[in-house]
């Protein structure tokens, strides 16, 4: 019957350990979260494990392949062990984990549907409700900047961009 292991990867080799298992009719799963990093400069989105150097496997270790097959395959360090036996995880945990990464590729979609720069946008939440704003940026996954003003002045603010109306 399959079941679900933990397995360790070396440093860095997460996609290289993949491939080889997924050639061996193992089946992988590792989450990702999409990151923003500068760059020389400039800002680029990376996709990045949630878990660095750990990796979810399921395979039957009887119909093969085997334990120390897993193990030899290049990129994998070893399984994940309590006493000598790796230890067999809940379909459950993964399951949910599964539901996790999903949410992440929808937020991803939300966040694309910020409005454009230079639009008119209402603030629905927070010390500035009601105040009219123009949006300016985003700042990172869940926060963006806007303008707003205050005594014939352009002021940036950082609001959470659940709390902006982008109906205006």
């Amino acid at each position: 019957m399959k079941e679900w292991y933990l397995l360790y990867c070396k440093r860095g080799e997460q996609q290289r350990a993949k491939a080889h298992l997924e050639n061996q009719n193992v089946e992988c799963f590792y989450p990702e979260v999409e990151v923003e990093k500068i760059t020389r400069g400039k800002k680029r989105a990376v996709k990045e494990p949630l878990f660095p150097c750990y990796m979810f496997v399921r395979f039957d270790f009887e119909d093969g392949p085997t334990f120390t097959t897993v193990r030899s395959t290049r990129g994998v360090s070893d399984f994940i062990r309590f006493g000598g036996q790796p230890k067999i995880l809940s379909g459950d945990l993964i399951y949910s984990l599964k539901l996790i990464d999903q949410d992440n590729v929808k937020n991803k979609d939300a966040i694309e549907a910020l409005p454009e720069v230079g639009q008119k946008v209402a603030i629905k939440e927070g010390p500035f409700v009601g105040v009219d704003a123009i949006y300016k940026e985003a700042d990172g996954e869940k926060r963006s900047i806007l303008l707003i003003t205050l005594i014939n002045k352009h002021v940036e603010i950082k609001v959470d961009n659940s709390d902006i109306d982008y109906s205006k």
